[in-house]
């Protein structure tokens, strides 16, 4: 009888201990509600909640998503319930059926508000790592525009880690002409480490009626077809910046998975996937082990940013 090789799928982010490095990326996921009854979602590494906000949002007019060739188009707008209620109802009901830390993904439209929900979802023991979303590009005055300028988003950074404990990860936009400098600059204001790349702003247009197919007229531009970008700019980052990089952005297998973190990535999140296929993350972690056989891989650790 053959013995059964065992593939070593752990990675740490900032001392979080993840069981694999697989995360559905903020706003694919809800609060983990919608879909824990497709599978027992304890299998991930952690996920990435809802972007929150201060106030509730109700978000942008509808239409707001729509499909195009190999992605998808959307401008939800960062509707979520507010702090207040994701800290007294989400979380203790998160509870109930997630027994590992979740990365809180917290949005905001001004540095004060930044610094607000972070501090209030820093007390939060199920909370083991922030993200700090400065790249939402379907909301006007705030969101991307913190994440443009290394001024502005090393400002978001230190008011933040000013009024916090946990490990803070900046997620930036892909919208930039230098993605180094802005995360050199989260970097040197302290950041624990980097996600990216959030989406891309896209645009499509209905032929029949001549008007944008999405309401916002833009929107963010998500997956398959950003895969190539996404993986540059992690590579980018990652040999550039000392700190740890979630790479995102168009993942949608085990190979994707292990390209990201080639690249330079700790750890992988799976955004539009899921909205396709509910079960994409299940998947994906499913077959990690053999696609390490197949590259003779037996520990994903150590393939992090191996290629130069």
């Amino acid at each position: 009888m053959v013995k059964e090789r065992n593939f070593d799928t752990k990675v740490c982010l900032s001392g979080l201990e993840l069981d694999n490095p697989v995360i559905p990326a903020s706003g694919t996921f809800g609060y983990g509600n919608e879909y824990k009854d497709f599978y027992d979602i304890n299998i991930l590494g952690s996920f990435s909640f809802k972007g929150t906000t201060r106030d509730p949002r109700f978000g942008n007019p509808t239409p707001r998503i729509a499909e195009c060739t190999a992605g998808m188009i959307n401008a939800v707008g960062l509707q979520n319930p507010g702090i207040d209620a994701v800290i007294g109802e989400e979380l203790p009901r998160l509870k109930r059926f997630f027994h590992k830390p979740v990365i809180a993904n917290i949005s905001g439209f001004s540095v004060d508000e930044y610094a607000y929900c972070c501090s209030r979802i820093d007390k939060e023991e199920q909370v083991g790592l922030i993200e700090v979303n400065v790249s939402c590009p379907n909301v006007r005055h705030g969101g991307m525009s913190f994440g443009t300028s290394p001024e502005a988003a090393a400002e978001v950074t230190r008011a933040v880690k000013a009024v916090t404990t946990k490990p803070v990860y900046i997620k930036l936009s892909p919208n930039v002409t230098d993605i180094v400098a802005i995360a050199r600059a989260c970097e040197e204001a302290g950041a624990d480490g980097i996600c990216l790349i959030n989406t891309m702003l896209g645009m499509r247009i209905d032929l029949r009626r001549r008007t944008p197919v999405i309401a916002n007229t833009m929107g963010g531009f998500s997956g398959e077809a950003i895969f190539p970008v996404a993986v540059r700019m992690v590579y980018q980052v990652a040999h550039a910046c000392r700190i740890p990089v979630m790479g995102c952005g168009g993942v949608a297998t085990a190979r994707d998975v292990i390209e990201m973190m080639m690249a330079g990535a700790t750890a992988v999140q799976v955004g539009a996937a899921n909205l396709r296929n509910p079960y994409a993350c299940k998947e994906i972690i499913e077959a990690l082990p053999a696609e390490m056989e197949r590259l003779g891989i037996e520990r994903l650790s150590d393939i992090i940013g191996c290629v130069k």
